[in-house]
């Protein structure tokens, strides 16, 4: 038996130290980020701790591959903001579980493969605009509740923040120069929890804005009604977070992938977390999805295999039960610190480097994917006006590349080498290569280096041999594949077809997934 549980590789040999360590770091950085993410949405803290819980164990012992890390991330969270503001709880849990529902269905019906159609450009935009909102996000930290109205931090409280944001920022930044040892995130947190405790300095904590005690994840059933227009209301938000989810989910798999030299399982990773956000729903969990910092953070750690994983999990799960008292006291200015380090982390500096090196148009995408994912934060938007853009920029330059090569043989027949894909976007010049009026009574259009690839493509051919027709001049279609040649009905009493060399023509698909 090589595995046990799906949990160990026993081919393979697991440094159990290592995966317990790089476990325990894990979940000291991924406690700070879930409570952040959690308050940011308004949701109650808890919420962010229970996510990282279910989210990292589910996914640790059945998702894609070993190493990754899931838990209450901010992307799938920010999704659910405008829902809990204009309906409250009980809707997001229903909108958490739905997500499930469509990650699963996602999973099953393996489509998790069409990652490969978001270009690079797209999630440029899509990681840098993601940690624009997480830095400005922030800013609220700076607020207090005046008469019900929040208003800027005046004097010494406000000079107290930016001292102790400050403080986090430079140990995160300047720790890892001295060690590397331990995560400068944790430290950062633990010295402004010192500070604060011991010098009685007065500033806002995780209790000012809500308790995180609480015992294990409590089972409910979201208390809405069941009906056609709860539906119609849940499912946009559910879609957009299953698909915000899966997509990072599916890029992180990829970044492992390439790290550790080894393939993942896409689909079977969003089984995994359509199952984890099901289970978040049900058990006062705010959904979550894997979060790339916190799994290279596990990777760096050494870690190769699921044990690290489920070790973070079991940890805040620990936390969440006996280290309550302790965690309410954390000051929010340093948990403000580590996001804007996350945001600094997230965004991709390099996009900036390149934007004098690339093409305008892949400058334009980043760009365009930034500012929706900024202004509408609707992550998912962002992403398919991206692809959408990024396949309307390939068709133009596609129908610039179709060419004619022509000459006339010793029987006197005009023949038409096709050079480049015939689709909707070049059919026009196609039809422009052709001279109805002035060629000889028999032509041959070759598609030997072409290919016939959609229905507007089946009907300029079919309006081509037509014109031909009326002139009572004969046209033959050489090296079309066999669906082409069915769907030429209007032309098949001109048409002669070399039906012998024709390809049929496949698509290839990856079977592992």
């Amino acid at each position: 038996m090589k595995k046990v549980l799906n949990l160990f590789d026993l081919s393979q040999k697991v440094n159990y130290k290592t995966e317990v360590l790089a476990g325990l770091t894990v979940a000291m950085t991924m406690i700070p980020e879930s409570l952040s993410f959690a308050i940011l949405a308004g949701f109650p803290p808890l919420m962010g701790l229970y996510a990282s819980f279910i989210a990292g164990l589910v996914t640790a012992i059945f998702g894609g591959r070993p190493g990754m890390i899931s838990g209450g991330a901010g992307a799938t969270v920010i999704v659910l903001i405008a829902l809990m503001k204009s309906n409250g709880l009980e809707f997001v849990f229903a909108a958490v579980i739905l997500a499930g529902v469509f990650q699963l269905l996602i999973g099953l019906f393996k489509l998790g493969k069409f990652i490969r159609l978001v270009p690079h450009p797209v999630m440029f935009g899509f990681v840098n605009g993601l940690a624009i909102i997480i830095f400005m996000s922030q800013i609220d930290q700076f607020k207090t509740l005046v008469n019900g109205e929040k208003m800027w931090l005046t004097g010494t409280p406000m000079l107290i923040m930016i001292a102790l944001v400050a403080l986090t920022i430079a140990i995160v930044v300047l720790l890892p120069k001295i060690t590397k040892a331990v995560p400068s995130s944790l430290v950062a947190i633990i010295v402004i929890f010192v500070l604060v405790y011991f010098l009685g300095i007065e500033t806002k904590t995780v209790k000012d804005i809500a308790s995180v005690s609480g015992g294990f994840p409590p089972f409910s059933i979201p208390k809405i009604p069941f009906t056609w227009e709860t539906l119609k209301l849940i499912a946009p938000y559910s879609m957009i977070m299953a698909a915000v989810g899966l997509t990072e989910g599916l890029l992180t798999l990829n970044l492992v992938d390439e790290i550790t030299e080894t393939k993942g399982n896409g689909n079977r990773e969003c089984i995994a977390q359509g199952g984890s956000n099901i289970l978040n729903g049900f058990f006062f969990g705010m959904g979550g999805c894997p979060m790339i910092a916190q799994t290279l953070v596990n990777l760096s750690a050494g870690s190769r295999a699921r044990l690290s994983g489920i070790v973070a999990s079991l940890t805040i799960l620990v936390i969440v039960l006996f280290g309550a008292p302790i965690i309410e006291q954390l000051p929010m200015a340093a948990l403000v610190g580590v996001m804007i380090m996350v945001a600094i982390g997230t965004f991709e500096w390099v996009s900036l480097k390149i934007f004098n090196k690339v093409p305008k148009k892949d400058v334009f995408l980043v760009i365009v994917v930034a500012l929706i994912t900024v202004i509408l934060h609707n992550l998912a938007l962002a992403v398919l006006v991206g692809v959408i853009l990024s396949a309307l920029f390939f068709a133009w330059e596609s129908a610039k590349r179709i060419r004619a090569k022509k000459y006339v043989d010793d029987k006197g027949v005009k023949h038409y080498e096709i050079y480049g894909p015939l689709f909707f976007a070049s059919t026009t010049v196609f039809m422009e290569k052709f001279d109805v009026q002035n060629d000889p009574e028999e032509i041959v259009i070759d598609f030997k280096e072409s290919r016939v690839s959609d229905m507007s493509a089946i009907e300029a051919l079919n309006v081509v041999t037509q014109r031909y027709h009326k002139v009572g001049k004969k046209v033959v279609l050489r090296h079309l594949s066999k669906d082409c040649i069915r769907l030429l009905k209007n032309a098949e009493a001109i048409i002669d077809v070399n039906i012998i060399e024709d390809p049929t023509y496949k698509l290839v698909t990856d079977k592992n997934e």
